[in-house]
């Protein structure tokens, strides 16, 4: 289907193909009913714009499925089958200090730091990958039901999206399902969740995919309490060669995001305005 072919674009015709070869339909992806089909829009809920301040290169090859800044680095995993990886780079210099490979057989998702562990989702292979936070080598996999999109944590659980409506709540040792909640915009359904972010403020920000809205929730209620329209950023000749916006990692004491997309040629550090 054309929305499976656009969440997995890939650069080249290989990749392409190999996106379409996993087959199937992103969940939730076609619910054209829902707040989350196109743009979104309310009349009680604020939309903020990006306020540029900055911006660092970003690998062009990199398909992006989860940022985070961890101390001094930024994290990012990376999808599209046999090139799949997680990597950590200096914030202040942007040099590469790992980068460990996934198998060539699985799709790479969201990520999070728990502690001392990083968890790295995967779309459909139903296995999330246990990483020592320093060295990013696997220790431990687990098994979850459905798909997996993206991945932040708070104080004493993981927020995990699937690309529904639904964020699950999950132990962050164990990965188990601890709860979940509805997210919705005026009393309607949000669905296509993506790549999300957990901030001290207890919100959670999540990429709606096939736009370039990014919304605040609050998860006690699942209520989406603003909206970010994150569009421009990319030059119309830029954008010939990227996927989506995808990517949303908060700079720890400040009021700054770092924002970019799949196949971006820059990371931009932002503050999200009215």
């Amino acid at each position: 289907m054309l929305a499976t072919v656009t969440r997995y674009r890939a650069f080249s015709l290989v990749a392409a193909v190999t996106a379409l070869t996993v087959g199937g339909c992103a969940a939730g992806s076609v619910d054209t009913g829902s707040a989350g089909s196109g743009s979104l829009t309310s009349s009680s809920v604020p939309r903020l714009h990006v306020e540029v301040l900055g911006t660092s290169p970003h690998d062009p090859t990199s398909f992006t499925q989860g940022l985070e800044v961890s101390g001094a680095e930024l994290l990012e995993g990376t999808g599209l089958l046999g090139r799949s990886h997680i990597s950590a780079r200096d914030l202040g210099t942007g040099v590469e200090r790992v980068r460990v490979p996934l198998p060539d057989d699985v799709f790479g998702e969201g990520l999070t730091v728990a502690g001392d562990t990083v968890w790295q989702l995967t779309w459909r292979d139903h296995v999330a990958f246990a990483r020592d936070r320093d060295t990013l080598a696997e220790r431990a996999r687990v098994t979850y039901d459905g798909e997996g999109w993206g991945l932040c944590a708070q104080a004493n659980r993981l927020v995990m999206s699937n690309g529904s409506d639904t964020l699950t709540f999950r132990d962050p040792v164990t990965f188990q399902p601890v709860g979940s909640v509805a997210v919705t915009l005026d009393g309607k359904p949000v669905d296509r969740l993506n790549e999300l972010e957990c901030t001290p403020d207890g919100m959670v920000y999540a990429n709606v995919w096939q736009t370039s809205d990014i919304v605040r929730i609050d998860p006690a209620t699942g209520r989406v309490v603003a909206i970010v329209d994150a569009s421009g950023l990319l030059t119309a000749e830029q954008e010939k060669g990227v996927d989506v916006l995808n990517g949303i990692a908060a700079v720890p004491g400040t009021d700054r995001f770092l924002i970019t997309g799949k196949l971006y040629p820059f990371v931009f550090d932002v503050r999200f305005v009215s």
